[in-house]
């Protein structure tokens, strides 16, 4: 049997959409959870049959509340292992701790540049551009408490093209890197869950 695997999301869900479309060979995606109520991606998630979930600061201001109520949906859904898909909240103690080495965020620059506290979406792209960069790409890591400081798993290299913009250069890191190095490091990850279990 498959590892579950939680998908976190804020947004339209392109990483998401790059998962539910890879053909993992250790996980299944079977939740997925976002922090806002709009976001597209759980219409992505519906439209494949996966069950979905809102989890917002508004529902649950408290945020050590909020965390403690996000792993009690994990377990009780069986879930392995986590994987932060344009995830814009803030995981807490208790989550981070229950699944150490479990969580996989994908961030859309070669850490450790344009990375931490400040650095998500077109943010790192522009700043990539306004350093005059001319490789930039996207890295998968594990998730501490730390912002983007856990150990890296995979990385991949994409050019920077003269007159890009960080529209363009968003675009083009997310399909030449993001979309193939995401579903590559969760399947790893989950690999590594099975492994556990049989020992």
């Amino acid at each position: 049997m498959r590892v579950k695997v939680a998908v976190l999301v804020s947004g339209g869900g392109t990483n998401l959409q790059a998962l539910l479309d890879a053909n993992l060979r250790h996980g299944e995606i079977a939740f997925v959870l976002s922090n806002r109520k709009a976001a597209y991606a759980l219409e992505r998630a519906r439209a494949r049959g996966v069950e979905t979930a809102v989890l917002s600061n508004v529902m649950e201001p408290d945020p050590v509340r909020r965390d403690e109520k996000l792993l009690e949906m994990l377990r009780a859904r069986g879930i392995r292992v986590v994987a932060l898909a344009g995830y814009l909240g803030i995981l807490g103690e208790k989550t981070v701790s229950a699944y150490e080495n479990r969580i996989v965020n994908i961030h859309p620059a070669l850490i450790p540049s344009f990375c931490g506290k400040g650095y998500y979406g077109l943010r790192v792209h522009e700043a990539a551009l306004a350093r005059g960069v001319k490789v930039t790409g996207a890295t998968a890591h594990l998730v501490n408490l730390g912002v983007d400081e856990g150990p890296i798993l995979l990385q991949k290299a994409v050019d920077v093209l003269p007159g890009d913009t960080p529209e363009t250069l968003q675009k083009r890191v997310m399909e030449q890197a993001e979309w193939k190095l995401l579903p590559a490091a969760v399947d790893m990850v989950c690999q590594w869950a099975e492994e556990e279990e049989t020992l």
